[in-house]
């Protein structure tokens, strides 16, 4: 196996920060600033659950984390049942079949349903557990030399190599996965600036989840992820942001 440290492996594979459309201002109200995007640009349902990765290393070692930590390993080495992402997901991560680059790859999935977050009800009312792949990186192992503070400094401005559109829709179809739910690609220029005007598009593109579990399941989405094709740029539209802003503006 690789010589490395699990709480530098675990920072060098977590997923970074993903801004909102429209930019935070006081109290978590949005303000009147929209990410701008040029050429076309992808919209996918935004699954309100766990973050969770799978991290496959090139000697065939792999973890399962959430967000923050790595839960388990191959041979359920530092097991952690936190959240039922481990159970959700061994199954998957035992059965991965990586093409050989050197590198560390790393498939992020969203982990919901079950008794996962305040939403759970919303994707299932029988308590079934489901996941959906939403972005693939690779790491070079040679990070894994560098200190935590400079690999989370490289890892929040964009330091992890991700897999484009077409890479990502490759990958998951290789490994049997399902993505979140694409919604439209359409061109930068028809995106909705306004805080009023996201709001209502929100409503419009995506009226009810579309990765409900069961017929008991609630259906309300949480909202939209934005990204370019190459994902050099990528944001994200949550309908409580704006009902909580447009709310408090009255």
């Amino acid at each position: 196996m690789l010589d490395y440290d699990l709480d530098v492996l675990n920072s060098a594979t977590k997923y970074p920060s993903i801004p909102t459309y429209h930019a935070l201002g006081d109290r978590g109200t949005l303000v009147e600033q929209a990410t701008a995007f040029t050429g076309d640009v992808l919209l996918t349902e935004k699954v309100d659950g766990t973050n969770s990765r799978i991290v496959c290393l090139p000697d065939g070692d792999w973890f399962i984390g959430s967000r923050e930590e790595l839960l388990t390993a191959r041979g359920d080495r530092v097991h952690n049942p936190a959240l039922g992402i481990v159970a959700a997901l061994r199954e998957l991560a035992a059965g991965l079949k990586i093409e050989d680059t050197g590198r560390i790859a790393v498939f992020y999935l969203e982990t919901y349903g079950g008794r996962i977050g305040g939403q759970a009800r919303q994707y299932s009312g029988q308590g079934r557990v489901g996941y959906r792949m939403f972005d693939l990186a690779y790491v070079d192992p040679d990070i894994l030399s560098w200190d935590r503070a400079r690999i989370s400094a490289w890892r929040e401005n964009g330091g992890q190599g991700f897999a484009d559109e077409d890479g990502l829709r490759a990958a998951a179809e290789e490994a049997g996965i399902e993505l979140t739910p694409r919604l439209a690609r359409i061109p930068a220029d028809s995106l909705p600036t306004m805080l009023d005007q996201t709001h209502a598009w929100l409503r419009e593109t995506l009226p009810a989840t579309l990765v409900g579990l069961d017929a008991a399941a609630l259906g309300r989405a949480e909202g939209i992820v934005l990204r370019t094709t190459d994902r050099s740029v990528i944001a994200k539209a949550r309908f409580q942001d704006y009902e909580r802003t447009l709310k408090r503006k009255g």
